[in-house]
């Protein structure tokens, strides 16, 4: 596997000497000196080009970059409508395991990208000084935020509305469906304990994408029940996961609102005594 220093290295002599490339940024978990630094991070690199199309003609340039296993080309997929504008992007994993995830950026968009770009962007190549200047990149704009009793009260909303759904589809024998709404009210339940990482923390980490360091804030017995609320196999694993979802999110939410001096909402306790109508488990009581 080639090294994180031949990899930048390659990375920037293509863009100094196409003479097409005319700035070039990282970002992501490489200008995170708080991320894990493994084999399996991703160079996630912008080209800042004057004329796009010249590259979206032929792939032939992207082998400069080595033998590749797989490439995505999100915006030239029929399957998923492109995101990006006029940007074009290219996902790309080597026969070595490097992952390189490549824009191009018009030059024309040049103030809509760093608009849109984070605190984990830096600038590595800037041949006409056409970049704004930006600060050392950090996390910040990924730690944990204080979240507004709205926010509070709109993320309990939703856990408890989907609630409704999944108790529906598990009735109905339909388990792909209870699955799905079970899922959503996972997120809410991650926006809750998330917050409570937040308030013990003062609002100082990250949980990272997808809640993938959540693991190092919580109690081993709160990560125990998380994981047990993925346990949907059978449709009485999917009551008692909703079931241990409502635990956790209720417990959490007594602990943000607590702290916040925020308002519990009433709704939660009707919600509860609407499951355990439906459950098909002896007592879905709230564990003290």
């Amino acid at each position: 596997m080639r090294s994180e220093t031949e990899m930048m290295n390659l990375i920037l002599d293509y863009a100094r000497n196409d003479e097409r490339i005319r700035a070039a940024t990282i970002e992501g978990s490489r200008m995170n000196k708080n991320a894990p630094q493994d084999q399996f991070q991703d160079y996630d690199v912008s080209y800042i080009v004057n004329d796009i199309e010249s590259f979206k003609k032929d792939d032939a340039w992207l082998d400069y970059f080595g033998p590749r296993l797989i490439m995505q080309k999100p915006e030239a997929m029929a399957l998923f409508p492109p995101e990006l504008g006029n940007r074009f992007s290219y996902l790309m994993l080597y026969d070595d395991e490097n992952r390189i995830d490549l824009t191009l950026v018009p030059i024309t968009d040049l103030p809509e990208h760093f608009n849109e770009t984070d605190s984990l962007t830096k600038v590595v190549l800037d041949k006409d000084g056409i970049c704004p200047k930006l600060e050392p990149p950090s996390d910040k704009d990924y730690l944990v935020k204080k979240p507004s009793a709205e926010f509070v009260d709109d993320c309990c909303n939703e856990f408890w509305w989907l609630s409704s759904y999944v108790t529906k589809g598990l009735c109905r024998n339909e388990i792909l469906y209870a699955i799905k709404y079970l899922d959503l009210m996972r997120n809410q339940m991650f926006n809750m304990i998330s917050w409570k990482v937040g308030i013990e923390t003062n609002f100082s980490v990250s949980v990272g994408k997808a809640n993938k360091y959540l693991q190092k804030y919580v109690s081993e017995e709160l990560w125990q029940n998380i994981l047990k609320t993925y346990s949907n196999d059978t449709s009485e694993n999917v009551w008692r996961a909703m079931i241990i979802s409502c635990n956790i999110f209720m417990d959490a939410t007594d602990f943000v609102c607590k702290k916040l001096n925020y308002s519990i909402p009433v709704y939660s306790v009707n919600m509860l005594k609407y499951i355990k109508k439906y459950a098909e488990l002896e007592s879905v009581e709230r564990e003290e």
